[in-house]
C-alpha cells in the first residue's frame, strides 16, 4: 500500500495503513494500522496528522523517535500527539521519549549531582524521598502539570494535621508512627518547591524533556522569617502559667510523677510566643554562671557572646585559635545529617571568618584547654587526638546534638525560659547592637554576607535599651526646655473673629 493508503470495509467503517521508518538496524517495522473510522474524512484527517508528524524533519533517528512517540501515545490515549507539540520537541532537540517518571527523571537528577556538599544531598534526597516520589513519581515527566505539584502541597498539609493529632493524641500507636516525622511549615515547602524547580529547570535546559516548569508558578503562602521576641518579665509569666499546666496535665495523663527528663521534655516543647526567643542579657547572665561548672562552659560562652552557629562551634580546632592574639578561625565545622555527624568547611566565604576573642573568653578557653589535658592524661591509650577544641573524654569530636540536649537542661536548672541552643546566636546579635557596636562588625562577627541581612534578621531590642532610648529622646526637649526661653520664633499677624479649626 506504499506510504499509506486507506479503505473502507463492507460494514462502512473506514481504516488505514501506513508504512514507519525502520529500526536502526535496517529491520522492517510493522506498519501503523487503525480502523473503527465512521467516514472518509475522518481517516483522511488522522493519516494526514499521521504523515505530518513522520515529515518534521529528515533525519533518520529523529523520524524512529518520532515513530516511537506515536506508537506509544496511540497505546496511552488512543490518539497521535498533537503535530505543534511534537514540532517545537524536534526543532529544541528534546528528548521524544515520553515514558520517563518523575521518579526516574529525579533519580538521574541526583546521580548528575556530583558537586554538591553532603547537606544539600541529603536535603534533595528528603525532598525526594517524602514527598516527590510519594506524591508525584508516577507521573510521566512530560505530563506533569501545575496542579499535580499543588496537590502534593495540599496532601502534606493534610498531613501535618495528622502529625499533629497523633502527637497529642494518648494512643502510643499513633505517637510511634509520626515518632520521626514533624509538620511541614511554610519556609520548609518553599525549600521543597526550590528543589524541584531545580530538577524540572535542569529537565528543560541539559536535555530538553520538557519545555516548561511547572513548580516555577506553583503558588505558596509566604515564608516570612519569625520575628524574634524577647522573654520580657510579662511573656515569662504567661508562658510559666502554660507550663505548669501542661506539666499538671501530663502527668495526670501518665498517672505517675514525671520523671527529670520528661519534665525537660514538656519545658521544652510548651509553646513561646515566638518560634525564635531571646534572652535578656539578666538571663544570659544568669545562663552562663549555671554553665560554668560544666566542662562546656566556653563553648556555650563562645555561642552567647560571639554568635557561633552550633556546627562552628563545636567544629572549632586548636590549630585555629591563638589564644596569645585572642583570636579564633571558624574555617570548619561540624553538622548533622539526620542522626549523622558531617565535618566540613563552612558553605559561604563570609561564614569563613576568624573573629575576635574578650577577655573573659580567653580566660575560659585557657582553662578548657587545662582541663582536656588532664582528661588526655586519664584516657592513656584510648585518648583519640582530633585536634577539636571541643571533644568528649577520650578526645573524640562532639555529636551537634548532645551539645543542644545539655544547653536545654543546663537552661532549665537556671529556672530560665526557654530558647533554642541556635538563639544564642540572636541573644548575641542583640547584645552587640546594644554595646553600640557597628552593625559592619557584627555582620563579620556573625558570618552574614550581607549587614542587610544582620540588620533585617537581628532586630530584637531589648526592654532596658528601648526605655533608655525614649528616656534619651525625652531628655533632649526636656534640656532644649529648662535651657532656652520660650521665645516665638516667627511673629505671625494678630487673628480676630472665629478662629475655631
Amino acid at each position: 500500500m506504499g506510504g499509506g493508503d486507506r479503505w473502507s470495509s463492507t460494514h462502512g467503517r473506514w481504516a488505514y495503513q501506513l508504512e514507519l521508518p525502520a529500526h536502526a538496524d535496517g529491520r522492517r517495522r510493522n506498519p501503523l494500522r487503525r480502523s473503527g473510522f465512521s467516514s472518509q474524512e475522518e481517516v483522511e484527517a488522522e493519516l494526514e496528522h499521521a504523515r505530518a508528524l513522520l515529515a518534521l524533519d529528515e533525519d533518520p533517528h529523529v523520524r524512529r523517535k518520532v515513530a516511537d512517540l506515536m506508537l506509544s501515545t496511540l497505546k496511552d490515549t488512543r490518539a497521535l500527539p498533537p503535530v505543534e507539540e511534537v514540532r517545537r520537541k524536534v526543532r529544541t532537540r528534546q528528548d521524544l521519549n515520553p515514558t520517563v517518571t518523575v521518579t526516574e527523571w529525579l533519580s538521574e537528577f541526583l546521580r548528575r549531582k556530583r558537586k554538591i556538599d553532603v547537606t544539600t544531598r541529603r536535603s534533595y534526597e528528603a525532598h525526594i524521598r517524602l514527598y516527590f516520589t510519594p506524591y508525584l513519581g508516577h507521573i510521566r515527566l512530560d505530563r506533569l502539570r501545575v496542579s499535580d505539584i499543588a496537590g502534593m502541597f495540599d496532601a502534606i498539609e493534610e498531613f501535618n494535621d495528622v502529625i499533629t493529632t497523633a502527637r497529642a493524641s494518648g494512643d502510643p500507636a499513633q505517637r510511634a508512627a509520626v515518632r520521626y516525622r514533624r509538620p511541614v511549615g511554610p519556609a520548609t515547602m518553599h525549600r521543597i518547591r526550590v528543589t524541584l524547580r531545580h530538577a524540572l529547570n535542569i529537565a528543560i535546559k541539559q536535555d530538553r524533556l520538557i519545555d516548561f516548569n511547572p513548580a516555577a508558578v506553583v503558588e505558596l503562602p509566604d515564608a516570612e522569617r519569625p520575628k524574634a521576641l524577647v522573654w520580657t518579665d510579662e511573656r515569662v509569666a504567661d508562658w510559666n502559667r502554660e507550663l505548669h499546666q501542661r506539666l499538671a496535665a501530663e502527668q495526670q495523663r501518665r498517672g505517675t510523677r514525671l520523671s527529670r527528663a520528661g519534665t525537660i521534655n514538656v519545658y521544652v516543647s510548651t509553646s513561646r510566643p515566638s518560634p525564635v526567643m531571646v534572652w535578656t542579657p539578666a538571663h544570659t547572665s544568669a545562663f552562663l554562671a549555671q554553665a560554668a561548672g560544666h566542662r562546656l562552659f566556653a563553648l556555650y560562652r563562645l555561642i552567647a557572646l560571639r554568635g557561633l552557629r552550633r556546627g562552628e562551634a563545636v567544629g572549632l580546632r586548636w590549630k585555629d585559635v591563638d589564644l596569645n592574639a585572642g583570636t579564633a578561625g571558624v574555617h570548619w565545622q561540624i553538622t548533622q545529617l539526620g542522626w549523622e555527624p558531617v565535618q566540613g568547611r563552612p558553605k559561604t566565604e563570609a561564614s569563613d571568618r576568624t573573629i575576635a576573642l574578650d577577655a573573659d573568653t580567653i580566660t575560659a578557653l585557657r582553662a578548657h584547654r587545662k582541663r582536656q589535658a588532664a582528661e588526655r592524661l586519664a584516657a592513656g591509650q584510648a585518648w583519640t587526638e582530633s585536634g577539636f577544641v571541643f571533644t568528649d573524654q577520650i578526645g573524640r569530636p562532639l555529636h551537634p546534638q548532645q551539645v543542644s540536649d545539655q544547653f536545654y537542661l543546663l537552661a532549665f536548672e537556671a529556672g530560665l525560659p526557654p530558647v533554642r541552643l541556635h538563639d544564642l546566636r540572636h541573644g548575641a546579635a542583640s547584645l552587640m547592637l546594644a554595646a553600640g557596636v557597628d552593625l559592619k562588625i557584627v555582620q563579620e562577627t556573625l558570618g552574614h554576607v550581607s549587614s542587610t541581612f544582620t540588620r533585617d534578621t537581628y532586630t530584637s531590642v531589648y526592654p532596658e535599651v528601648a526605655r533608655a532610648a525614649a528616656e534619651s529622646t525625652a531628655a533632649l526637649i526636656s534640656t532644649a526646655t529648662d535651657n532656652g526661653p520660650r521665645a516665638r520664633l516667627i511673629n505671625l499677624p494678630t487673628m480676630t473673629g472665629d478662629t475655631t479649626i
